[in-house]
């Protein structure tokens, strides 16, 4: 099933606000260098698909396996996601992957998935053209039809593109 991608919402960042509350009291042990609003809901004006994606500091990955019963407690499943550098956590209604509602990484703060992440939301959030470009990307693959996994491929070459221009190369 391809994904929607929706115009973007100004009730996005109080949702991710209203979530990340929730996380600070249920993660506070492992919790390092806060929880991060990433991915397209976090970049004002941009189109995304309905999902919040977040990120949180955590010293040790090992240690902080203990929040995942934590986690499931508030609806969070955990599945792999490049495990050798992150717990990954999302909310799903149903069984449709593109209904995920919360997306949820903890890593390291020195982690490459962090720097990737932070780097790629702060270049579109400072360049309105470059965010211009994504989102039409963005509604391209969405309008062909393109599967969750296609979608997220289909990007990658522009993200990639931009993290090179930031000095952050993609393994």
């Amino acid at each position: 099933m391809s994904p929607t991608v929706l115009p973007y919402s100004e009730t996005w960042p109080a949702l991710f606000e209203e979530e990340a509350v929730q996380l600070r009291d249920a993660l506070r042990p492992w919790l390092v260098d806060g929880i991060h609003h990433i991915g397209s809901t976090a970049v004002p004006g941009l189109a995304a698909k309905p999902s919040l994606d977040m990120m949180a500091g955590v010293a040790d990955l090992d240690v902080a396996r203990n929040a995942i019963p934590v986690l499931a407690g508030l609806g969070y499943e955990h599945s792999d996601h490049r495990p050798h550098e992150a717990l990954w956590f999302y909310k799903q209604p149903g069984a449709d992957y593109s209904a995920r509602t919360h997306q949820l990484h903890l890593t390291r703060p020195d982690s490459d998935l962090w720097r990737e992440r932070l780097a790629f939301r702060d270049a579109l959030r400072g360049d309105p053209q470059l965010r211009a470009e994504y989102e039409a990307l963005k509604r391209a693959l969405a309008s062909d039809g393109a599967a969750v996994d296609d979608y997220a491929s289909g990007k990658r070459p522009f993200v990639t593109a931009v993290l090179e221009r930031r000095g952050i190369y993609l393994g």
